[in-house]
């Protein structure tokens, strides 16, 4: 009966209702011998949107490995951590750890530096919404000049760990582990592309660092820490040549120019 309705549909009326609903694919193959081109051509969009959604979902399947192997192991809350901030010459270094429902939809979730400012804003707000606990840790500026950024970065990540609202019986790391915790950890090279949870904590780590950088350049004007969010950019060196130091740079990057940093992504 609803193929005799869709049928009778004007162009317009059919592409508003293939936009907002579910149709299956006997419908659409119904529907794509419509001599109308316009009908056509909306089908042809309906066929092509659910083939990204079937990759979508086996992208997002394949990315709960880690997930589902601690699960058969027993494991209940298994919390991702990464971090955002080990290269820039300024400003801390953010952990986040996420923990994330058994089963939960993100679409577009990935490794922070592949979305852009727009997509992390967004998924930021769906994790810290819809996951079981979420928090943050930060690694100072000093800390980072006192036991180097590595040791900085580890220390972030206990501090996000440890706020969490809820123990985690296992951690999904990004390549490192963190010393001071009972439960199982895996690192896993490449982990925020390879782990929903990592990439998750990814996406709340980098966001919030973004934001904490605005506070940076209204604290301190010229450098441009809104812009370059403190890493090694030629305006930013620029900005140091002509200004010097502020409180913000680290001292211990700063004696070693010759280091690589990653761009601000």
């Amino acid at each position: 009966m609803r193929l005799v309705v869709l049928a009778k549909m004007t162009v317009a009326a059919l592409c508003r209702y293939l936009n907002e609903n579910e149709v299956s694919a006997e419908e659409l193959n119904h529907l794509s011998k419509d001599e109308r081109a316009g009908v056509r051509h909306a089908v042809a969009r309906a066929f092509a949107l659910r083939e990204t959604g079937r990759r979508e979902r086996e992208r997002l399947e394949s990315m709960l490995s880690y997930e589902r192997q601690a699960q058969k192991k027993g494991y209940t809350y298994i919390a991702g951590v990464d971090e955002a901030g080990r290269g820039p010459l300024a400003g801390p270094v953010i952990a986040a750890a996420v923990i994330l429902p058994a089963e939960i939809w993100l679409p577009g979730l990935n490794d922070s530096k592949l979305l852009t400012p727009g997509k992390r804003e967004k998924l930021f707000q769906e994790i810290t919404a819809r996951s079981v606990a979420w928090s943050i840790g930060h690694g100072d500026v000093s800390e980072i000049d006192e036991i180097n950024i590595l040791q900085a970065t580890r220390l972030a990540m206990y501090r996000a760990l440890a706020s969490l609202s809820i123990k985690p019986d296992f951690i999904l790391l990004d390549a490192l582990q963190v010393d001071g915790f009972e439960s199982r950890q895996q690192a896993i090279i490449g982990g925020d592309r390879l782990s929903q949870s990592v990439a998750a904590a990814s996406i709340v780590a980098k966001v919030t660092r973004d934001r904490l950088t605005l506070a940076m350049d209204r604290d301190f004007p010229g450098y441009g820490f809104a812009k370059h969010k403190g890493y090694a950019t030629p305006e930013h060196r620029q900005a140091l040549a002509e200004l010097g130091a502020c409180p913000l740079h680290r001292k211990s990057f700063l004696c070693r120019s010759e280091e690589p940093h990653e761009e601000p992504w």
